[in-house]
Parts: C-alpha cells; structure tokens; sequence
C-alpha cells in the first residue's frame, strides 16, 4: 500500500497513476455505483471516458496517460481477450517518437519505452531499445503472442486536454483522434 493525500492505495500500476494524480488534486477512481466492483485500471478509463479525451496519437504530452490490454491473461482463458489490462503515465517523447512511459511493473516503478511506429522491435541495430517486454513469457502462450508495448498498446488518455472543453454527462464517451490538429474531429458516442 502507499499513501496520497491521506488515501491509502494499492501499490500496483493503476494506483501508482492514481497516487500521482492524486498529489495534483485529481482522483482518478471517481466511480459510479454500477462501477465499484471494476479493476483500477478500468475505474480510470471510464474516468477518463467521462472527463477527458482518449486518443492514439500521434501528438502525445507529458502526463498522459497510457493504457495497454492483453498484458497478462486476467480472465485465465489463454487467449488474448483482455482489455485495460495496464496503465502507465507518459514521462517524454524522444525526437524519434518514443514514448518514455513511468509504470509500476512487477515489484518496482521503472521507466518504459514505446515506439508505435515501430511496435514489433524490441532494439534497434544499434541497441537502443524502441520497444519493451511489458508481457511476462508463459510456457502456455502462442508462439506469436505479443510481448512488447507497441504491440499491446490500445490507448492515450488525456484530463487535461487544451483542445475541448468536454461534459461531464455519464453517458458520453468522447474519443479524439489527434491527427486532425490544430481543429481535431471529436465523435461522439451514446453507451446503451
């Protein structure tokens, strides 16, 4: 457990970006009833959903956050139909378009990268890693199961988007695609 703004949090990858968000005023596991028995990271996306913009890029900021599914098998099925199963805080963007990515992976905080322009490399010919291993290698998955954080990227999630000022009605979910700047398209979309 670790503590933020006096709430005690699970030390895991969706309550480390709770605890961080947190020393900045925003609790990112605001839930609704029907929500309370959802995982961290799902809590946060809805947040996001209901507060903010999710995107794939390319035009991705410091504090993002950044959302992975498949990286572990969470229903025990074996196959690779698990979303929201991660979730990690952009730290930078290298010249190249590397996302430098904090994330509490096993036992400690580390950094990551991903590079979605070249999600299946792990390193370069030169040895700079573009991609890490973020999925642990189990003796039941697929030959060609996907490991690295390109791979199982599903999504960015801005609260503090400068580009629209979005409601805060439950039943919208907004999604932006970033391609379109500086005036970006937003859909909307009613959940059932």
């Amino acid at each position: 457990m670790i503590t933020s703004q006096g709430k005690r949090i699970a030390y895991d990858c969706a309550g480390v970006a709770r605890a961080v968000y947190l020393e900045h005023g925003i609790d990112l596991y605001r839930a609704t009833s029907r929500e309370m028995n959802a995982n961290g990271v799902r809590l946060i996306h809805n947040h996001v959903h209901r507060h903010g913009v999710l995107h794939r890029g390319p035009d991705v900021m410091p504090g993002d956050l950044v959302f992975f599914d498949n990286t572990w098998d969470f229903n025990g099925d074996g196959e690779a139909n698990d979303p929201l199963t991660h979730i990690g805080i952009v730290e930078e963007v290298e010249p190249d378009g590397t996302v430098v990515f904090i994330s509490r992976v096993a036992s400690a905080i580390e950094r990551y990268r991903m590079n979605l322009e070249q999600p299946h490399i792990h390193r370069t010919g030169d040895g700079r890693v573009l991609n890490d291993y973020i999925r642990r290698k189990h003796p039941t998955d697929p030959v060609d199961t996907a490991r690295l954080t390109g791979e199982l990227f599903a999504f960015y999630g801005n609260l503090l988007s400068p580009w629209e000022d979005l409601p805060g009605d439950d039943t919208i979910v907004q999604i932006q695609d970033r391609q379109d700047l500086p005036k970006p398209s937003v859909s909307t979309i009613r959940e059932p």
